[in-house]
Parts: C-alpha cells; sequence; structure tokens
C-alpha cells in the first residue's frame, strides 16, 4: 500500500508542478509563432526561427528534467546538432527534426496539463471535499440553504435541488468521496503516464536516430581508416619503390660515366635512355606519393600549407591560427582544398595575390578561406574542380561557399569539422 500511496503523490506532486511550467511553455510558443510570422518576410525569420526552435529545446530539456526528479522516468535526450562556427551553420542545425518536435510538445503540453490538473481536481481534492462532508455539515460548512418543493426550508449539499441534509445522505456523500480518493491514485497515473508517453514520442530519441549514429559512426571510420591507407600508401611508395628507383637511377649513371671508350653507341644510348627514363619515374613517382598523401602533412596543416604558398607560381600571403591540430583526414582534406584553389588561381583567375587563411573559430571547426584578386565568376560546374571540392568536403559534413561576382575577387571558405563527425 505504502509504495501505491508513494507513487500517486509523486503523480500528483509532477502534474502540479508541470501545469506552471507547461504555462509559460505554451505561451513562448504562441508569442514566437506570432513574431516568426511577422519576422518570416524579413532576413531575420530565419535565425529567429531558429532561436524559437533552440528555445523549444531548452523547454524540452526542464520537462525531461521534471519526470527523471519527480517520477523516475529518464527520457534520454534526443542527438543534438555538432555545433559548428557560424550564423548560417547555427541556423541550419537549428532547424532539424528534434526542433521542431520540442516546439509541438510545447503546443500539447498545456491541454495536457490541464487534463492532469482535472484528474488532481476530480479525485483529489473532490474526494477529500466530499469523504469529510459530515465533519463539515456538522461545522455549517460547505452547504446550501434553500427551500423545497414544499416550501420547507433546507440546509446542506445540493445537487440539482436534492439535499443531503440527514445523516444518511451524509454518508452517501462521504462514501462517493471515499470512491473518488480511491480512485485518485489509479487517475493520476494514467494522466502522468499519458504525459510521459507523449514526452517520450517527442522529446526523446527516435528508433532511426541511433541507427543515423551508427552510420555517422562507420563512416567517421571509413574516412580515417582511409587516410591512414592512403599514409600507409605513401611510405610504401616513398621508402621501397621510390628508394629501388634512386638506386636504380645512380646505378645507370655509375654505369654512363664507367663505360668504355670503344662501347657501341647503341649500348650508349640504351644507357643514356634507362637513365632518363629512371629519373622521370622518380619524378612521376614523387607526384604520385604527393597526391595521395603530402609527407609534409606529417609536420601539421600549417606546415604544409607553407609549402603550397612556396610553390604557388602566385604570389600567395598566408595565415594560419590552429592551436588544435585537426584529424589525418580533415588535414588531409583542408589540404588538398587549398592545392587545388591555388592551382585554379594560378591557371584560370589570372590573379596576381593569392590570400590563404587557416583558422579555428570554435565550436569544433576549422575554416579555411582562399581569396584571389583574379578576374572571377568562377563556378561549380558539374564534373568540375569546385563540384568535386564540395563533394568531398560533404563526406564529413563540411561546407564549400563560393563567393566569385564578374571581375573578382573570387573568395571561397571551406569550413570543415575538426574531428570526423
Amino acid at each position: 500500500m505504502r509504495p501505491v500511496l508513494r507513487r500517486a503523490w509523486a503523480d500528483t506532486l509532477y502534474l502540479l508542478a508541470k501545469a506552471p511550467l507547461a504555462l509559460v511553455g505554451f505561451a513562448f510558443a504562441l508569442l514566437s509563432a506570432v513574431l516568426g510570422g511577422v519576422l518570416s518576410v524579413t532576413r531575420l525569420g530565419g535565425p529567429a526561427t531558429a532561436a524559437v526552435l533552440r528555445g523549444a529545446r531548452r523547454f524540452g530539456a526542464l520537462h525531461r528534467r521534471l519526470a527523471a526528479v519527480l517520477l523516475e522516468e529518464h527520457v534520454p535526450a534526443p542527438e543534438r546538432p555538432r555545433s559548428r562556427a557560424g550564423l548560417r551553420a547555427w541556423v541550419r542545425d537549428a532547424h532539424d527534426g528534434t526542433g521542431y518536435r520540442a516546439f509541438l510538445h510545447l503546443l500539447t503540453g498545456l491541454p495536457l496539463a490541464l487534463l492532469g490538473l482535472v484528474a488532481v481536481l476530480v479525485t483529489w481534492v473532490y474526494g477529500f471535499l466530499l469523504l469529510t462532508y459530515p465533519v463539515q455539515r456538522s461545522l455549517g460548512l460547505n452547504e446550501s440553504r434553500g427551500r423545497d418543493s414544499s416550501g420547507e426550508p433546507r440546509y446542506g449539499l445540493s445537487i440539482d435541488g436534492f439535499y443531503f441534509d440527514t445523516w444518511q445522505r451524509s454518508l452517501l456523500v462521504a462514501l462517493a468521496g471515499a470512491v473518488l480518493l480511491l480512485l485518485a491514485p489509479r487517475a493520476v497515473r494514467l494522466a502522468a503516464g499519458l504525459d510521459v508517453a507523449v514526452l517520450r514520442a517527442l522529446l526523446g530519441p527516435r528508433p532511426r536516430d541511433a541507427r543515423i549514429r551508427d552510420l555517422e559512426e562507420s563512416r567517421s571510420y571509413a574516412v580515417e581508416d582511409a587516410a591512414a591507407t592512403l599514409r600507409r600508401i605513401e611510405r610504401d611508395l616513398h621508402d621501397g619503390a621510390q628508394v629501388r628507383l634512386v638506386s636504380l637511377t645512380m646505378t645507370l649513371a655509375a654505369l654512363k660515366e664507367t663505360l668504355p671508350p670503344d662501347t657501341p653507341d647503341g649500348a650508349r644510348r640504351l644507357v643514356d635512355d634507362a637513365h632518363t627514363g629512371a629519373r622521370a619515374a622518380i619524378s612521376e613517382l614523387r607526384e604520385l606519393v604527393r597526391g595521395i598523401h603530402p609527407p609534409v602533412l606529417d609536420k601539421g596543416l600549417d606546415a604544409a600549407l607553407a609549402t603550397l604558398a612556396a610553390r604557388s607560381p602566385v604570389p600567395v600571403e598566408l595565415d594560419t591560427d590552429l592551436p588544435e591540430r585537426p584529424s589525418a583526414a580533415i588535414e588531409s582534406i583542408a589540404y588538398f582544398c587549398a592545392s587545388e584553389l591555388l592551382a585554379n588561381a594560378a591557371r584560370h583567375a589570372a590573379a596576381g595575390r593569392v590570400t590563404v587563411a587557416a583558422a579555428e573559430p570554435g565550436g569544433g571547426t576549422l575554416r579555411l578561406t582562399v581569396a584571389d584578386d583574379g578576374s572571377g565568376g568562377a563556378w561549380a560546374r558539374p564534373g568540375g574542380g569546385l563540384a568535386g571540392l564540395a563533394e568531398r568536403v560533404r563526406t564529413v559534413d563540411g561546407e564549400l561557399r563560393l563567393d566569385s561576382p564578374p571581375g573578382g575577387p573570387t573568395t571561397v571558405t571551406v569550413t570543415l569539422p575538426l574531428r570526423t563527425p
């Protein structure tokens, strides 16, 4: 009996405590809807809606906390979007199913809270008042005065002209109150259970969220594993095939110097061609290794960008501020983005100067900006280099933004997470 009563009091307290929170949340939702409708025709519409949805999530967190403390109903929070720097990312991350479900919970919270208050009022409050009616009647409390059909004065609880003004009828009222009190634990349990069910449906994680998280983890593993594989291939080529080619080139060079004077011209040409071919193979192999995984990346992204700037045919102003080193896969993507954009500036933009900036603005992100003073008019055509970069960036939930009006200048901003999500 005691656990039942303890649970009943917890349910009752939850329903009473939820009511003011639901009222404030409902008012927030209505005011936000009106404000959002007014601002929707302006540029502030998106940020305002994002702020509303994030506020709805905060209300959802309070409701989950209330259920955990009073009912010991622990509803896990849904997956939160990864925080990214910039207003556009902040707005886009807020417009997801989690925010809209939290907003819907604000709208449904008040009707559910009213239902809970009705359950408490009808069972606990009315039950107590009816159970104690004989005592109230003896003290002259909670009674009405009137006359019956014969004109006789009557005193007591009256329901539709029927007076409970005798002790037998008072006992019937007390019996009805006892029945309501016996039903109270079940009534408040049903009301609280319905509220928690809605809470889980709208504020808890969905089954597909776990699947999405698994896919993201699998993708992260695949990206990092691919980067590690490329590094291993680069080292194998550098320490294996390239070393052998260098040794072969040196051997051929020594052979050229030690050929007897009477060596036939045909044999001498064969040795010269072999030496030239070996040197060309070394050069091609080095370019191949650099394209797979530049060895300079092992020293960090800032050192790799400095190498790119030094090799660029266009003067480059480099500014790096990278207090935290990104993961190997992110560094590789950033490096190849910078390499491609510098090549584009030299080949297509007729640029006289390029500025490269790499920084970590916060929120676990890396921002790479490449700007040139060239002719502009660049666009990400399907199958082109910029489109390929955008696809490569999106594999880690990054973003590539291009601003290239005709006549220039051209600015490309690449935003990447510091770690693969």
